[in-house]
């Protein structure tokens, strides 16, 4: 009998090696799938924030862990029926503007409900935790979603707890209400001093002495510049000067050589001389504007002038009186002359330049040296008022932990009153879906595709009634076999299975290739997660 069920099992078996293409075809085909499946799917992402919840410090023996936890669960299962409400998911979709496909075709009311099924609140293994997801096809929109939601469930437990409070006795009211006024009025001292003084309060002075330091820094950068382009125009003023010398020397030459040329007898005017006189003028202006009358080339100046109005005196007058009119000539411009002039002018601008720069600058860092001197006054002041802020603090935050312990004592329910929830960990962007899971697909779809070629080999071979070995013929007939001759394949016969053999592996293996080469691309743009 174990040997009937062994040959039974290895007649099962070999009927799936001989009929291998059939599982190699269903499961090539169910991957495809798969794969297709995968790529119609949208990607669902979740992101999840984690809470806590912060009981009020109340004795201990008032109140179990067991009582602590069902109470954690009754109050997150209230607080989540008010955070899905209508109205406050209605308020999440307009804000985010989720849904928007969803909403062209269908009521508010349907989009709400596929809301609440894509928000998950599951509570902690321990403690006093729970977490809040929430999936969907947007990666941002997920993280601000379920941040929003975190958020909802601080909002909606404070209104929770303040429709649930009471009001406190009048003498801790009337308390707390002058000590936030109080504290209200010295907050608002401490806004306006630090408004008004704010560039010399001590937290600025070190970005105070950075800044002064590269004021200074500037300042003499520009005093080296300023010292820098005086000695360059001094030495143009004296390639001008000396330029204008050499002119007027070439002049003179000239002259005498034309005057050598007249006739001996005939009277001259000193016309170069009023010229002569009337450039040294320039000059000495042009000296003393940037030197002093005790200055060596200003006394020489002067003297020449002295000397040129003397011999201009000593000349005969003519008609009465009026000095000789100058001839009139075509004053030859230098070119030279003419380029050290453009300098000149364009140094005399970037010394103006300079100078309002200097002037600048000079009155920015005597204000920072105002703040800086007065840092230490100001720190006097701020301590001594923030002193006082400090006690008032103090006293309040005193005030305030009365009024939680008289609430508590009065009503049992009040201890609800100073619960609260902390975001311990918010929401992050999710970078991986959470659905549809590709590795999960893709071993179901292998899964699927060999148990459909078995079934299907399985069922042909149940459809074909045709004996298949010595056993089948020995049960039909209840005759025992004396031998069997095998199957004697001929050389033609056995050339054409080979030639199949090797087109379906060629087959195979090109579909496989195309399969996989569709796997890879599509992870790489992206599409596919693992």
């Amino acid at each position: 009998m174990e040997n009937q069920q062994r040959q039974q099992i290895k007649k099962y078996l070999d009927l799936l090696v001989y009929r291998w293409k059939w599982l190699v075809i269903c499961l090539l085909v169910a991957l495809t799938t798969g794969l297709v499946f995968y790529l119609r799917q949208p990607q669902i992402y979740r992101s999840t924030a984690l809470l806590s919840y912060e009981q009020q410090q109340i004795n201990p023996t008032l109140m179990s862990p067991e009582q602590g936890k069902k109470r954690l669960r009754d109050t997150v299962s209230t607080l989540s029926q008010i955070v899905i409400s209508r109205n406050n998911l209605e308020s999440i979709i307009r804000q985010f503007n989720l849904y928007e496909e969803a909403r062209k075709t269908l009521p508010i009311e349907d989009v709400i409900d596929m809301m609440r099924k894509n928000i998950t609140i599951d509570f902690g293994s321990g403690g006093d935790t729970f977490t809040v997801s929430f999936d969907g096809t947007n990666q941002g929109k997920v993280q601000k979603v379920t941040n929003a939601l975190a958020a909802k469930f601080i909002e909606e437990n404070l209104k929770y707890r303040e429709a649930r409070a009471v009001e406190t006795s009048r003498y801790t009211e009337d308390e707390l209400a002058m000590a936030k006024r109080v504290l209200d009025q010295k907050e608002a001292a401490m806004r306006d001093y630090k408004l008004k003084y704010y560039n010399e309060l001590p937290d600025q002075r070190e970005a105070n002495m950075t800044r002064l330091s590269a004021l200074y820094e500037q300042y003499q950068q520009i005093q080296d510049s300023l010292q820098n382009l005086e000695h360059t125009k001094i030495q143009v003023l004296e390639q001008i000067s000396l330029r204008k010398r050499l002119q007027k020397q070439a002049a003179s030459i000239e002259r005498e050589r034309s005057e050598a040329s007249d006739s001996a007898g005939s009277p001259t005017l000193p016309v170069d001389r009023y010229e002569r006189l009337e450039k040294l003028r320039d000059y000495l202006a042009m000296l003393q504007d940037k030197y002093t009358d005790k200055h060596p080339e200003v006394k020489r100046t002067k003297k020449m002038i002295a000397r040129l109005e003397a011999e201009l005196e000593e000349e005969p007058v003519t008609q009465k009186g009026d000095k000789p009119k100058k001839k009139k000539k075509r004053v030859r411009i230098n070119p030279e002359i003419q380029q050290l002039e453009m300098q000149l002018a364009d140094i005399d601008f970037n010394l103006k330049n300079l100078r309002e720069d200097k002037k600048t600058i000079k009155a920015e860092i005597e204000k920072y040296n105002k703040w800086i001197a007065m840092t230490p006054i100001r720190e006097a002041e701020w301590s001594e008022l923030t002193r006082d802020y400090d006690q008032l603090r103090r006293h309040y935050d005193y005030l305030v932990s009365k009024n939680l312990q008289a609430e508590s004592a009065e009503h049992l329910e009040k201890k609800q009153k100073g619960s609260k929830f902390k975001i311990v960990d918010s929401a992050r962007f999710p970078e991986k879906p959470y659905r549809p899971d590709f590795l999960r697909i893709l071993l179901v779809s292998a899964g699927i595709g060999l148990l459909t070629g078995a079934a299907l080999i399985f069922g042909l071979d149940f459809v074909d009634t045709s004996f298949k070995d010595v056993y089948d013929i020995e049960a039909f007939l209840e005759v025992p076999v004396v031998c069997s001759v095998p199957y004697i394949e001929n050389t033609g016969e056995r050339q054409k299975n080979r030639l199949m053999f090797f087109l379906w592996c060629f087959i195979f293996f090109l579909y496989t290739a195309i399969l996989v080469a569709a796997f890879a691309y599509y992870w790489k743009q992206g599409r596919i997660i693992l």
